[in-house]
């Protein structure tokens, strides 16, 4: 890697890690006994660490290769293997907190290991460590291939990679010592959040200054949606995050806005996430990924340009509906029921277009199983926005909502829709970046889709179940006018349920330890099967030279 760099980018990437070094040093001492100290720590072993490594290499002779006319792949290898490494930490604890609501027992005597504190280490492993590691990496591989241009920078791709990874370090840390915002999709230490803003703004740019390199005049949908994906969530992260310190010395702090205010802006954040970080990121990939897999082109380019469009403007003004039959204005939560109805034209014309584009080529979508798992992702795209459309509805919600119905409609958008469209990127993406024939075994991909796929469909079935039971017991009433069942009698009704939410959870983080095995392997390159002529070939090792971006 380091030899790859020039003189000049190693002096400078020297520069920023001693920068870095210090300010962790600074950390540490000034936070001493509080997790901001534990943090300084952490950001100044890595630190020294990545010194060691760049020093290492600081006077070995320049590149003399024409960097420019080769793709830059090292940071999107680097990202790749990350995500599978956090899918399987976040899946892992996930499955163990779905255990601890089954059976409470299975906690640790330790405070780190509350429901509470694991829970937010979950989904921050699977959502931002699992999904935004496959995002930026995808996005640094699609933006090259569709613009012919490598990537701008040598040394910013390799600190969005490593500065993204050591905020989610630091954020999930934090939450097992017990410091968060106290918010759902608990965010990190206001030192973090900071952190995380000069990261993507990095990021923002460089993808910026790609795009504007191109060699194509035209600039493909998935640039559309990851940009989409890229600008959105540094809005919604600086605004949602706002906060003062109580001390520049401690982790704690607290939010600028507070009531209601505080909540609309919460659910502002949180459905947006969902829009732009769960949705617009992955459908660039399922732009690029699918229609390459099957050799298609895009049934309608039209009709993604006018669903990119749509999904943007309608997807703002949704968060209301999560604040129904509270003290938010009626108007905002009418508003919020409003557009998210409306929503469902633009989110099925995607899931629509994906679907048509395999016209032609369902033998590959039988054949291949990485093809499998973008097409089932997008029919669970499609049936997720259907219910979460029908779910925003007034009356629906009043049953639904605090029940486990919406925990079955977010596991079936993040486990069928979000993490199959990711595995089947990362794994149509993985040989052709390590330039190999195939994978290293298509019967682990086989395995790896119906593990998933039963997974899913257990979690989610269980959960549906649970919910609607959850929502009919509290609000039966008996002939005196009171509530037919306590709590516990709901409770008990949960348990069987609870069970199988934890199988299916199992089920589907075995399948990405497979997954992860095969791609391990697949890197290693060692002893490929599925040579068959029935076998997909993935390898870009013919693809062409990329062209001097002037």
């Amino acid at each position: 890697m380091i030899a790859k760099f020039t003189v000049a980018e190693r002096q400078w990437s020297l520069v920023l890690l001693v920068l870095t070094a210090l300010a962790g040093l600074a950390m540490a001492a000034l936070g001493a006994g509080d997790a901001m100290g534990v943090h300084g720590f952490i950001v100044l072993i890595v630190s020294l660490g990545l010194i060691f490594v760049v020093g290492g290499g600081l006077f070995a002779p320049e590149p003399t290769e024409d960097r420019r006319r080769a793709y830059y792949d090292d940071p999107i290898k680097l990202g790749l293997v990350l995500a599978m490494v956090w899918a399987v930490i976040g899946m892992g604890v996930g499955d163990w907190v779905a255990w601890m609501l089954a059976y409470p027992e299975a906690r640790f005597d330790a405070a780190w290991s509350s429901f509470g504190r694991v829970r937010p280490v979950h989904t921050t492993g699977v959502i931002f460590g699992f999904g935004g590691n496959a995002l930026i990496a995808t996005s640094m591989h699609v933006m090259q291939r569709t613009s012919r241009a490598r990537m701008a920078g040598q040394v910013s791709p390799w600190f969005v990679i490593i500065g993204y990874n050591l905020f989610v370090v630091m954020a999930v840390s934090g939450y097992l010592m017990g410091v968060t915002q106290s918010k759902e999709y608990a965010e990190a230490e206001w030192y973090a959040d900071i952190w995380l803003v000069i990261v993507w703004v990095t990021y923002f740019v460089l993808y910026i200054r790609t795009l504007a390199r191109r060699n194509e005049p035209h600039i493909y949908v998935a640039n559309w949606y990851y940009l989409a994906f890229i600008l959105v969530v540094a809005v919604l992260h600086i605004i949602n995050n706002l906060a003062m310190p109580a001390s520049l010395t401690a982790a704690k702090s607290y939010s600028l806005f507070s009531g209601v205010q505080d909540a609309m802006t919460q659910w502002w954040y949180g459905h947006n996430a969902v829009a732009f970080f769960l949705t617009a990121g992955f459908l660039g990939m399922l732009y690029y990924y699918l229609p390459k897999r099957a050799n298609r082109p895009i049934y309608s380019y039209r009709l993604s340009i006018l669903s990119f469009w749509g999904i943007t403007f309608f997807y703002i003004w949704v968060g209301s509906h999560h604040l129904h039959y509270t003290a938010l204005p009626h108007w905002v939560q009418t508003l919020g029921m409003t557009f998210s109805v409306m929503l469902l034209v633009p989110s099925w014309a995607s899931a629509g277009n994906a679907l048509m584009t395999l016209n032609g080529a369902w033998h590959k979508v039988r054949d291949d199983a990485t093809l499998r798992f973008m097409f089932v992702a997008a029919v669970f795209y499609g049936l997720s926005t259907f219910e979460g459309s029908f779910l925003a509805i007034r009356p629906v919600n009043s049953l639904s909502h605090y029940t486990d119905w919406t925990v079955a409609h977010v596991h079936a958008g993040a486990m069928g829709w979000v993490a199959l469209i990711t595995f089947g990127a990362i794994y149509a993406a993985v040989p052709m970046i390590w330039r190999r024939e195939t994978m290293y075994s298509w019967k682990l991909v086989e395995w790896h889709f119906w593990l998933a796929l039963a997974g899913t469909m257990i979690y989610v079935f269980a959960m549906w179940n649970s919910g609607i039971v959850q929502g009919l017991m509290w609000r039966t009433y008996n002939e005196a006018g009171t509530l037919q069942y306590s709590f516990v009698d709901t409770l008990v009704a949960m348990h069987p349920y609870y069970i199988a939410r934890a199988i299916g959870g199992l089920l589907f983080l075995t399948g990405a330890v497979v997954g992860s095995y095969n791609i391990w392997m697949t890197i290693r390159e060692v002893g490929h099967e599925a040579k068959a002529r029935d076998v997909p070939t993935d390898s870009e090792a013919g693809e062409p030279a990329v062209p001097v971006a002037e």
